[in-house]
């Protein structure tokens, strides 16, 4: 049992200096995540919100958008195509993350949610690129849609009104 101790308190050595060195590592990353999740919100927002322009401000010069029956180029094309979107008084649909990761500190990042009908059933999933662009703003730099998996079905039955908040 004595040659086990020596061991033992090695990887407890080990583990200690793991925790004390990790948490101040990670702070960053969930601050960025935090960051990125309020933006994603942001962005999804300007569908409540019903402002075309606002939505426009979130979307990169460079963007492509496959929203349409062809990749949308530019913010200009994705403005004039989603413009159909912002003409009710009611949002046709709504969006939220969840999930938000930095993929290239302090340059990429990916975001990702459920996207819900007007009726508050599932319809899909979005998939999210951003870019922090050279006056320090993210902006969404490629957006892509799909089709909600069973994970999706099961954990997102019903909007969560508290996912943005």
């Amino acid at each position: 049992m004595r040659p086990m101790i020596a061991p033992l308190l090695r990887l407890g050595a080990f583990v200690g200096l793991m925790a004390a060195v990790l948490p101040s590592q990670a702070a960053p990353q969930a601050t960025a995540d935090a960051e990125l999740w309020r933006r994603e919100c942001a962005f999804a927002a300007t569908m409540a919100d019903r402002d075309l322009q606002a939505f426009a401000g979130f979307v990169s010069e460079q963007a492509v958008f496959h929203s349409g029956p062809t990749p949308l180029k530019g913010r200009e094309a994705v403005r004039s195509f989603w413009q159909r979107f912002y003409t009710e008084a009611a949002a046709p649909f709504s969006w939220y993350p969840d999930q938000a990761e930095l993929l290239e500190p302090g340059r990429l990042a990916y975001t990702s949610g459920p996207v819900f009908g007007e009726d508050g059933r599932l319809i899909g999933r979005f998939h999210t690129i951003w870019r922090k662009e050279s006056d320090g703003t993210w902006r969404v730099l490629l957006d892509h849609g799909g089709t909600p998996d069973a994970k999706d079905r099961e954990r997102h039955a019903r909007p969560d009104p508290e996912a943005c908040r």
